[in-house]
């Protein structure tokens, strides 16, 4: 209980400018564990929208089916129906209005480019501010600190008798700025590096995923099947 209160007393005894960067860096934290939570949660949706998906196009489901499906009720997060949606519905546009195979098949694969941009900046949203505050913080944190050894230094040359115990308390309220720094900045390092790769790993399903159907469409409108069996 003392170390607390010693710890909140410094703080509190901080010149303005330290207390500054304890609330910035304190603001930055909690932010930061906001956009944890709520990457997590959308990484995880979509992961499980991903597998979903997948079994229901690949067990042999009649593909106009399915885009009704999804189109009727669409799954929040899912990347790959995002993907399978444009695709097909531009293909089945331009099917009915053209017989140029070509055509059919680069407005297909556009549109699902222009859903997988999409679906890559929505999983990407605010991971550039956890990689600035995993980077910035610790030199905010430092900032602070030096900062504050400047003042108790300071102090230090003013004072008639020079001891630990006149520098301590000055040092110790700089020391806590790196702290907060540090504290900031760990779990956000962390949490970008995890959802960086998740991302990756998503995107290239979506990627491979779009390839695959463009085989199938492929086949599609070369052999001049209307069927949209798979």
């Amino acid at each position: 209980m003392d170390s607390e209160l010693s710890v909140w007393s410094l703080i509190a005894d901080a010149g303005l400018l330290v207390q500054f960067v304890m609330l910035l860096l304190a603001l930055a934290s909690v932010v930061s564990w906001a956009l944890i939570f709520q990457r997590y949660q959308v990484f995880r949706k979509a992961s499980s929208a991903r597998l979903a998906f997948e079994e229901r196009f690949w067990s042999g489901m009649d593909l106009g089916q399915l885009y009704r499906d999804v189109n009727a009720n669409p799954t929040p997060f899912s990347g790959m129906e995002a993907v399978f949606r444009a695709g097909f519905k531009e293909f089945s546009r331009l099917r009915q209005q053209s017989r140029d195979a070509e055509a059919v098949m680069d407005g297909a694969q556009r549109a699902m480019r222009v859903a997988f941009s999409r679906e890559q900046e929505r999983l990407e949203t605010h991971l550039p501010f956890l990689a600035t505050v995993g980077s910035t913080s610790p030199y905010i944190g430092l900032f602070g600190t030096v900062w504050g050894i400047m003042n108790s230094f300071r102090g230090l040359a003013q004072a008639q008798q020079a001891t630990l115990a006149t520098v301590a308390p000055g040092i110790s309220e700089a020391l806590i700025a790196t702290a907060m720094g540090l504290f900031a900045a760990i779990p956000a390092v962390i949490a970008y590096n995890r959802f960086a790769t998740m991302s990756d790993t998503l995107l290239k399903n979506y990627e491979t995923f779009a390839e695959e159907f463009s085989s199938i469409l492929h086949r599609r409108v070369h052999n001049g099947d209307k069927s949209t069996s798979a």
